[in-house]
This record gives C-alpha cells, sequence and structure tokens, in this order.
C-alpha cells in the first residue's frame, strides 16, 4: 500500500467485506485537514482488486482537492463498491456498506457517485447517519448531479470565453462523452444555449432520449475522439486524456464533469503544448459536492449553494488565467492551490 503509485499520503485506507451481502468495499480517506473527509460511492464491476483500489485512491485525492478548491469544511474521500450496478445490487448489500461508513464515526460521509442513486443511499441512511444527497430529512437535497451540471456549464462558458474569446456557444460544436445524469442535464445546457452537440454513451436508451431533445448526433464510443469539435467535454468515467486519444482530439478545450480525466498529470503539459485549454476536473465538477456540503451541515440554503458556485466560477477563471498567462499546464496550477490550501489548514 505505501509503495502504491497513488498511495500519496492517504490517512486512511479501509477494506470491508461482508460475506453474506457479498458486499467488497474500499473507503479511502485521504485528508480531514479541512474537515471530515466526503465524497461519494461509485459501484463498478472492475477488472481486478487492484483497479479499484487505485480507483479509490484517486477519487479520493481527487475529493481532497476538490473540496479545497470549493472552500468547503470539508477533507477528501471515497467509497467503491465491487459490483454490477445493474444486477448485484441489495438492500442487504447497502445496508452492509452503511455500517462499513458507521464504522469510521464520522470521518467520512458519502453520497451519489457512478452507479449509485437516491434509493440505494436511503438503504444506506438506515445504518448510518454519515450519508448525504437523500430525499428525505430536514436539510436533504436529493440527487446532486443537476448542480453538478449547472456547474459544468458554467464552466464550459469560462473556459470557452479563454479559448475563443467568447462564451457565445452558438456556432461552437461540442462533443459530449457520457449521457448519463450529469452528462444528460449538461447536454440540456448546452442545448439551449444553442450549441451543437455530438454525444456518445454505452447506453443507448439514454443517447434516444438526450438526442431526441436536444438534436444531437450520436456517435460509437470510441468515435467521439475523432469529431471535428470546438470543445470535448467527458462525463463519464476518468483517464480519457491519454497518448492515444490525444492523439486523436480535435478540439481547443476540454472541459467536462468525469473525475481524474488525465491518465497521468504529466498529459496537462501535452495538452498545454497541443493548444488544448483544459479545465481542472476537480474545479468545474465541484457543483455537487457543494450541494452535499450544504447537506451535511444540516441547515440546506439553497442561496448558499448557488453563493458557492459562483466562487468555484471565479476560482476556475483565476485558474486558466494565471495559466494562461504564465503558459503553465492548468492542472498544475489548480494542484498548486489545493495543495496549498490543505496545507494551510493542517
Amino acid at each position: 500500500m505505501f509503495d502504491h503509485p497513488s498511495y500519496d499520503a492517504h490517512e486512511g485506507v479501509h477494506m470491508f467485506h461482508d460475506a453474506p451481502s457479498g458486499l467488497r468495499a474500499i473507503i479511502a480517506v485521504h485528508s480531514t485537514a479541512l474537515g471530515p473527509a466526503a465524497g461519494g460511492c461509485r459501484m463498478m464491476k472492475y477488472a481486478t482488486g487492484e483497479a479499484m483500489l487505485k480507483d479509490a485512491l484517486r477519487l479520493s485525492q481527487g475529493m481532497s482537492y476538490k473540496n479545497a478548491m470549493a472552500d468547503l469544511p470539508l477533507g477528501g474521500g471515497k467509497a467503491v463498491i465491487w459490483g454490477d450496478s445493474k444486477a448485484d445490487k441489495s438492500p442487504d448489500l447497502f445496508r452492509a456498506f452503511g455500517r462499513a461508513v458507521a464504522s469510521l464515526n464520522g470521518t467520512y460521509y458519502t453520497a451519489e457517485d457512478v452507479g449509485i442513486d437516491v434509493a440505494d443511499m436511503e438503504i444506506v441512511r438506515q445504518e448510518t447517519e454519515f450519508v448525504a444527497g437523500l430525499d428525505h430529512g430536514a436539510a436533504a437535497s436529493g440527487d446532486p448531479s443537476p448542480i453538478t451540471a449547472t456547474g459544468v456549464f458554467r464552466g464550459i462558458l469560462e473556459t470557452a470565453r479563454r479559448a475563443f474569446g467568447t462564451d457565445d456557444l452558438t456556432t461552437r460544436t461540442i462533443a459530449v462523452q457520457g449521457v448519463g445524469s450529469v452528462g444528460a442535464h449538461t447536454c440540456d445546457f448546452l442545448a439551449k444555449a444553442g450549441a451543437t452537440l455530438v454525444i456518445t454513451d454505452i447506453d443507448q436508451a439514454a443517447l434516444k432520449a438526450v438526442a431526441a431533445r436536444t438534436g444531437a448526433r450520436i456517435v460509437a464510443p470510441d468515435d467521439i475522439y475523432d469529431v471535428e469539435a470546438d470543445i470535448f467535454s467527458p462525463n463519464a468515467l476518468g483517464a480519457v486524456v491519454n497518448e492515444q486519444t490525444l492523439e486523436r482530439l480535435k478540439v481547443k478545450a476540454i472541459a467536462g464533469a468525469a473525475n481524474n480525466q488525465l491518465v497521468m498529470p504529466e498529459m496537462g503539459e501535452l495538452l498545454r503544448r497541443k493548444g488544448i485549454l483544459y479545465a481542472p476536473d476537480y474545479v468545474i465538477n465541484g457543483g455537487g459536492i457543494i450541494n452535499v456540503a450544504a447537506e451535511i451541515s444540516g441547515n440546506y440554503s439553497r442561496d448558499w449553494v448557488d453563493s458557492k458556485l459562483d466562487r468555484l466560477m471565479e476560482t476556475l477563471g483565476a485558474v486558466l488565467d494565471e495559466a494562461l498567462a504564465q503558459d503553465k499546464p492548468t492542472n498544475e496550477v489548480a494542484d498548486r492551490i489545493a495543495r496549498q490550501r490543505i496545507a494551510d489548514a493542517r
């Protein structure tokens, strides 16, 4: 563990197994310097245990940086459950996961992520109070995906303003990878703003629904990297910007909701050299965790959420401006700011 390339001095990495329910889960707590660790739980059918561990470690580190950049009183953590989210869910499994979260005594708050929905979190809530993204309760705020999408759309505007000199999207083509809960809402915002959309996903029903209401053109999953577009918006899984895809991308900017979009930090420099402006993922996609933070506080306020989202967009703009002014990779600028905020809190 301590030699793992993605370890990054995590405070704790907890593995849980519950044989009766079939639960196999990892909860990674990267940092509690700013407050209790918070980050969603995702459920995926990983190829190997190593792939699962790597995902948990990278995602939890990203949450530390995301919460720091959003100026939230929360540290970074993430949970992953090994299983098919369409076939392996059960109330017993999520109650077992709830007990796992409870055993950390408030060090980690969970919520929805890929493969997990509000109904799942309601079951988790039966076993622990350290859960957010609920439909019921005094401070319940429900699915945070719409707020995430709002931030991503606004972040695309901030990125376009710097990449093209204007945030007018009526002449822009945007290639959107992933039209799940966040991606679909983002497409709705983009279509309303007049953008031309090219979309892909492995979920054919979701693709058809988004295309029907936005006029988007559908392409095969692997073809999205070859689309002639102005902006590439990754809204599915991570590591989609790598040495192979970089050679194929024909865009001037990358801005989307997916976590860990760069297969390695060095990709930021390669993007800069290619003239592609990258909106660091953990900055642009922070809307959802802002919404969750308001719920965790016990006094949910949409005005507070909106003000924090406004501040986050200012932070994104500042990162992009500094990177452009100093000719540096945007992810390096964002990483430096996030690490400094966490260090100052310690």
